[in-house]
């Protein structure tokens, strides 16, 4: 690309960021009213109340909303950093900071031989497809701190297994990155960065892992690919019902704990799979950690309980960091995250109404973006299997580890 097309591009993509992030920022401070419920409660009500308890020295250890592992509770206090605003007010600004780091990222990634901006225009595009839900929650926060890991991987081993750690003791997801990392320097680093950090915040304040309890009771919520046997069902004589249960809203009723038991299975066989590709691949290359995390964080997201719609957030920031490669073979799969975009704002929070009463319209769209959701999953496992296994007849009976040395190249 010549030089002045690529300030061109740059110009470009900085703009659309500013024109849509701006927009954002106007929706969660209501100066436009976004359609469908409240987003902003979360922050406003929920975070601001831990808030005045956490700067008291404890975690909410008597509220089952809090289900956040330790560091999650630096997210709830970063407002603090800005006191000249209100906190709700100073939690977007914040969001809004994560967001261009996560890009201001994105961009460096994209420099160099092999490289490509595609993951830094997946972030600017997806990101406002989402609705203003990006900037009401922290889930951006967790995810430019796993951005910043995935793509230090290659290079910095031991800062990107520090950054894996702390992002685990944000919001635990940023644990499945080390699936991705060959390098043991930064499995040592991150099981250093968690242990000390986690061991600080139980000597310092009392019920840091409280958590574990109210996260485990959880039921099947209505967004995730479970719930949609349910929503069928309740046109069928299913009398269970739909409440707000454990921060979110949920079925209860008769089988719901069977489904539960079911995803919490999926979940299991999906952790099998990564560990017999982590046992099995041979061939790896820059890009394939990048590949490997994306496609962990797909399977667990669309196996889980719950599907909230921050966690697209997730999905986005994974596949932006992969789509920096230019040889990752995960555009497929990072095309299909995108257009699940559009399709999680309609369900939450624009017709949210529709998909707690189970009609027509609730079960469409979560049916079209969970469907997404699916196929980007096997997609991309399908193709970081095939790209990183040999096939059996590629594998000559004599190789050994000479084989293995030839057709591994370092990450």
């Amino acid at each position: 690309m010549e030089p002045t097309a690529a300030r061109g591009s740059l110009a470009g993509l900085l703009g659309i960021w500013g024109v849509t992030r701006a927009a954002l920022l106007l929706c969660v401070l209501k100066v436009v009213v976004f359609p469908g419920p409240d987003v902003t409660s979360d922050v406003s009500v929920i975070y601001r109340g831990w808030y005045d308890v956490l700067v008291t020295g404890t975690f909410p250890q008597d509220d089952v909303t809090w289900q956040y592992p330790p560091a999650a509770a630096l997210a709830v206090l970063s407002p603090a950093v800005l006191p000249f605003l209100e906190y709700a007010t100073a939690f977007f600004v914040l969001a809004l900071v994560a967001d261009a780091a996560a890009l201001a990222l994105l961009l460096r990634g994209a420099r160099g031989t092999g490289r490509s901006r595609r993951g830094a225009w997946l972030w600017v595009a997806a990101v406002p497809l989402l609705g203003p839900t990006v900037y009401a929650r922290y889930d951006v926060m967790v995810t430019a701190v796993a951005v910043a890991a995935l793509l230090a991987a290659g290079r910095h081993p031991r800062l990107a297994g520090a950054l894996m750690a702390f992002g685990a003791l944000l919001k635990v997801w940023p644990a499945l990155l080390l699936l991705a990392v060959r390098r043991r320097v930064a499995w040592v680093s991150a099981a250093v960065t968690g242990v000390a950090v986690a061991g600080l915040f139980a000597v310092l304040m009392p019920g840091a892992f409280a958590f574990l309890g109210f996260q485990r009771d959880r039921g099947t919520e209505v967004e995730s690919l479970g719930s949609l046997v349910f929503h069928v069902a309740r046109h069928h004589g299913w009398d269970g019902e739909v409440l707000l249960n454990y921060g979110s809203v949920e079925f209860l009723g008769p089988y719901v704990s069977w489904v539960s038991t079911g995803a919490l299975f999926l979940t299991g066989a999906a952790l099998a799979w990564l560990m017999l590709w982590r046992l099995l691949a041979t061939r790896f290359a820059p890009h394939t950690a990048a590949d490997a995390a994306f496609t962990a964080v797909l399977l667990f997201t669309v196996t889980s309980r719950v599907i909230s719609p921050q966690y697209m957030v997730w999905l986005v920031g994974t596949a932006a960091v992969c789509l920096c490669f230019r040889e990752s073979r995960m555009g497929r799969p990072a095309a299909l995250v995108l257009a699940a975009c559009p399709a999680t704002m309609l369900e939450f929070p624009v017709w949210f109404g529709h998909v707690v009463a189970s009609d027509a319209l609730g079960i469409t769209l979560l049916t079209i973006r969970n469907g997404l959701l699916v196929a980007a999953s096997l997609l991309a496992a399908r193709a970081l299997w095939r790209a990183t296994v040999p096939a059996r007849r590629e594998i000559p009976s004599a190789a050994g580890p000479a084989w293995a040395e030839r057709t591994t190249v370092p990450s």
